[in-house]
């Protein structure tokens, strides 16, 4: 049955996804709902939002913020839950019908919001106030929504006339179906492989813990083995403790490779399209680069900015790297082993270095660190700062059994949202770890009503054999907090307009609150607290906290290197000024690296052939480098709690809820920053958090 039979065979008034959610809380209807209900809703939702547009933009009266900025912060509300749902599903539980979905409907969603930002009468009626905006008598709140409007819809080509117009919403539809091809080929790289390991040999050097893990990833594909997976919690692991080179070599390769090689999932030439595309785009809004037209809209402002920032940690982080490298050299030399140093070796060799220096080993380390332990840590801290409550939901059902779902209450016990936290990786699920939402929170509901978030938490966790707990990393619990703290960026807004609602910041502020909840893992009194023996339930000795803070910058170089290669080589590839027919990003990214003096055996974070952040959507492109602009503001922003003395300062917390995570983008970023810390940033205290500069303050 094909698509158009599909919208035929099934009635509107019959679709789940059309009829009232009277699930709990206002949940999706995630049982009712099949991947052929998406194309009608679709259209029936975006002919609804079309013309509740057509009906703002054709007012007789003259244009106010309530008539046309509130109503059009109002407006499409059908058609943003049915694509929350879409977005959300396409990431963590997707089919192969639903990847067709996908493709069908990526450039049909493109140019239906091309249409809306591009519709001459409604952008005529948002440009005459912006231009009024000092005499409106607008609030703060108000007036930044109007200007963030305004800014959509030129950046979305609302000025552009004639061939121009009509060839920016081609690029913009076209850009659609890359980005979700893309995204698909990765996850379907991700999902192929596996490495099967059967006899002792092969297992060498794998702790009880990833030797549980890999079993329970061979038996979810129906395998009588261990696997090893490409899903982060897995791979690193066994690149860290496997002492078979040859088999870490081969993983490592299968990793670094997903997306760069022949055949249906190859994105090289993707990227490419996606390049030249996005040069065409910024050229047409009257831009040299794309980096410089994403930027343009960031606090960084421009390109120089950006690469005066990260050039400031890149000599220090080669520096310390390098350093790193002699030491791992030196361990390998008296083992007789790995006489230079490769990319699979240096996980391994870093390990066993930390085990000599810091009397650390990861297999003593993890016990302390399960799952519901650090979901138990962030919730507490949650509750210290902010008065949170979340409360389990255990009979509630969502998109899969491993999804936990809570109820989010403040200290008053009133209800500001839902949470729903899904931590283990699968094959049905994209890589990484990240924050979304089904729905935001506003105040601008149907005829004035609250609306309270459902926030929606992803990692990639490998998940332990049934009955036994799964332990987490160090890092693994720091990534656990990160995007808990994207979560409350969501759950703790309280703005008035969906326009400016929790993580709907400029990006480069957008990671301050994930980053900044990081900090609170570290606290002894935290580890203390939560990190107990998952057989013994003893807390985490304190000589044990000491060597982790004693370790804090151990690698440091190695891990400042990576993520800084990779946002250096994402603002060259994005500020570049002509992308040839014959374009090769491998290439271009060998040549870049080998420009900035790339360090041998480190490797990047994200190769450009899967590099999601910028090629499966257009958030992070030209903006991989907001990881370390947001290091600067939180690494400066937790210096207010030290000030304070205490980690849970009720002042600084309550400033801190106030001014950026409730906020959302009702604030200048930078000045909501300034009301937060009382003062702009220095970058002195992230340079000295990466111990790439002394310590003393």
């Amino acid at each position: 049955m094909d698509a158009k039979t599909k919208e035929v065979a099934l009635p509107a008034e019959r679709n789940p996804l059309l009829e009232p959610w009277n699930q709990p809380y206002g949940l999706p209807p995630f049982a009712a709902v099949r991947p052929e209900h998406y194309a009608p809703a679709f259209q029936r939702a975006m002919a609804e939002h079309r013309a509740e547009i057509d009906a703002i933009a054709a007012r007789a009266d003259a244009p106010s913020f309530d008539n046309t900025i509130a109503a059009l912060d109002r407006a499409g509300r059908l058609y943003a839950r049915i694509d929350s749902m879409f977005e959300n599903l396409g990431s963590s539980e997707t089919s192969t019908a639903l990847q067709a979905i996908e493709v069908e409907m990526a450039p049909r969603r493109a140019a239906h919001e091309s249409a809306i930002c591009m519709h001459r009468a409604l952008f005529a009626r948002i440009d005459a106030l912006h231009e009024r905006r000092d005499r409106l008598g607008l609030d703060a709140e108000q007036r930044r929504v109007l200007e963030r409007f305004q800014a959509d819809f030129v950046r979305a080509g609302a000025r552009l006339e004639g061939a121009a117009r009509q060839r920016y919403a081609a690029i913009m539809e076209r850009l659609a179906a890359l980005t979700t091809r893309f995204s698909q080929n990765v996850l379907a790289d991700e999902a192929a492989w596996r490495l099967v390991l059967r006899d002792e040999g092969e297992l060498a050097g794998l702790p009880d813990f990833v030797l549980a893990a890999a079993r329970h990833a061979g038996a979810e594909r129906g395998i009588d083995a261990c696997a090893i997976t490409l899903s982060r919690s897995l791979i690193v692991p066994f690149l860290t403790f496997s002492e078979r080179r040859d088999l870490r070599e081969q993983a490592y390769r299968a990793w670094t490779m997903r997306g760069a090689h022949a055949g249906a999932h190859d994105n090289r030439l993707v990227a490419r399209e996606i390049l030249a595309l996005r040069r065409e785009q910024a050229r047409l809004l009257g831009h040299a680069s794309y980096a410089e037209h994403a930027l343009a809209d960031s606090m960084a402002r421009a390109p120089s900015h950006v690469t005066d920032l990260l050039d400031q940690v890149w000599g220090p982080a080669c520096a310390r790297a390098g350093a790193e490298r002699e030491a791992l050299e030196a361990l390998a030399l008296s083992r007789d082993e790995a006489p230079q140093i490769e990319a699979w070796d240096w996980r391994h060799y870093a390990e066993k270095v930390r085990q000599v220096r810091f009397d650390l080993d990861e297999a003593r380390i993890k016990p302390y660190f399960s799952l519901d332990s650090m979901v138990g840590a962030a919730f507490d801290c949650a509750a210290r700062l902010f008065g949170l409550k979340f409360v389990p939901q255990p009979q509630i059902a969502v998109y899969h059994p491993d999804v936990k779902v809570y109820e989010v209450r403040a200290a008053d016990d009133v209800p500001i949202g839902v949470f729903l936290h899904d931590n283990y990786a699968r094959p049905t699920k994209r890589s990484g770890a990240w924050m979304s939402e089904y729905r935001s929170q506003s105040k601008n509901g149907a005829d004035g009503a609250a609306v309270v978030p459902i926030v929606v938490n992803n990692n990639n966790f490998a998940k332990s054999a049934p009955g036994e707990p799964t332990l987490l990393s160090y890092d693994d619990a720091r990534t656990l907090f990160h995007e808990f703290g994207h979560g409350l960026h969501g759950l703790l807004s309280n703005v008035t307009y969906e326009r400016v609602s929790g993580t709907c910041v400029l990006r480069d502020f957008v990671e301050l609150p994930s980053q900044l909840f990081e900090h609170w893992l570290a606290e002894p009194e935290v580890l203390k607290r939560h990190a107990r023996h998952c057989v013994t339930g003893e807390p985490i000795p304190d000589a044990l906290v000491e060597r982790l803070h004693a370790a804090r910058h151990f690698n440091q170089g190695y891990e400042t290197v990576r993520y800084a290669a990779s946002a250096l080589v994402d603002m060259a590839a994005h500020s570049l000024e002509t992308v040839a027919d014959d374009f090769d990003i491998v290439e271009f990214e060998r040549a870049e690296l080998e420009r900035i003096g790339m360090p041998p055996g480190v490797g990047m974070n994200h190769r450009l052939p899967h590099f999601q952040h910028l090629f499966s959507g257009s958030g992070y492109a030209a903006g991989y480098y907001v990881y370390l602009w947001a290091e600067v503001l939180e690494a400066d922003g937790y210096e207010a709690f030290v000030e304070a003395g205490d980690p849970f300062d009720a002042e600084v917390a309550a400033r801190l809820r106030r001014c950026v995570y409730a906020a959302g983008n009702s604030l200048d970023p930078t000045e909501a920053f300034r009301a937060f810390r009382g003062r702009s940033p220095h970058i002195a205290p992230m340079l000295r958090q990466r111990g790439l500069v002394d310590e003393s303050p």
